[in-house]
């Protein structure tokens, strides 16, 4: 099930440098992809901006095949479905990315949750859901494919919106944008400043951030329930400690993931966190509506 989107873009498109000296274009592509509404806007010459944004659904589909849940053919359904995917090249990126996120957050990122979140979102007993959580027991070999234990089944929901807005925002770089923000439920700029309003499900719009040449992403354990559970399952079953956290960082794949894991952190935790990951910023939001920026 996809996180929804708590930073709420509030004022964008300054004056910036374009691609040529002709008056720019600012253009916008809107759609959905990826469990989130999705936003595009550039800002260069005409021609160049409406010619990219008609590549940007393909680029969304190329993620959809490797990462949805919802599609019988992706990548990651054919390995939950068979437990097994040899040479999976769609993924192997996202899985190297996830075994860094498992190693810098003690094992509090781990996408082999699936089946306990399945259980809770069925009403399901969940004792044998919980003994398959392990990231430890993914085999991810580089020679002979990925292979999951007996039962184990992954969700890439907490990382691969971050992974999708990443490769949009590198192939509109390489095709020469200074200009841009990306919005696929989790947000990255070319150039800047963009104004976004951080929002917490509770507490409405709490603070406001300007970012540019960076990404940042959010988490919010309350916005949906799973019964008298969250939707953000922490392996060990500890429960939240923040409302919301959003993560400031130079690739949106490792703001996604860690802010997933950041919700079950404590303060102290979240500045070892920072310095060992080289994070830009941490925004915590406590039940109160408090603020803590680390």
């Amino acid at each position: 099930m996809k996180r929804r989107r708590f930073l709420t873009l509030s004022a964008a498109f300054a004056s910036a440098p374009s691609l040529s000296r002709a008056a720019p274009y600012r253009g916008t592509w809107t759609g959905q992809a990826m469990g989130a509404d999705v936003s595009v806007t550039l800002k260069g010459p005409r021609q160049l901006v409406q010619r990219t944004l008609t590549t940007i659904p393909a680029h969304l589909d190329d993620m959809e095949r490797a990462f949805s849940l919802y599609r019988s053919d992706s990548a990651l359904s054919r390995l939950n479905r068979n437990g097994f995917l040899r040479s999976p090249a769609d993924l192997r990126g996202i899985l190297d990315d996830i075994d860094a996120a498992y190693a810098l957050t003690d094992g509090l990122f781990d996408p082999t949750v699936q089946p306990l979140w399945r259980a809770l979102a069925d009403g399901r007993d969940t004792a044998e859901a919980r003994k398959l959580i392990g990231w430890r027991g993914v085999i991810n070999s580089q020679t002979d494919g990925i292979r999951l234990r007996a039962g184990q089944k992954l969700t890439l929901n907490g990382i691969a919106q971050g992974f999708a807005t990443d490769f949009v925002r590198g192939h509109l770089k390489a095709a020469g944008f200074d200009h841009a923000l990306i919005d696929i439920g989790e947000q990255a700029a070319l150039g800047g400043p963009f104004t976004l309003g951080l929002s917490d499900p509770e507490q409405g719009i709490v603070s406001t951030l300007a970012l540019s040449d960076r990404a940042i992403a959010s988490s919010s354990p309350a916005a949906l329930r799973l019964g008298d559970q969250w939707h953000i399952l922490a392996p060990d079953g500890r429960p939240p400690l923040w409302s919301t956290v959003s993560i400031e960082a130079a690739s949106a794949t490792w703001a996604d993931a860690l802010s997933t894991a950041a919700v079950f952190m404590d303060l102290n935790r979240l500045r070892r966190l920072k310095r060992e990951a080289g994070l830009n910023r941490i925004t915590a939001v406590d039940a109160e509506g408090n603020l803590r920026t680390v």
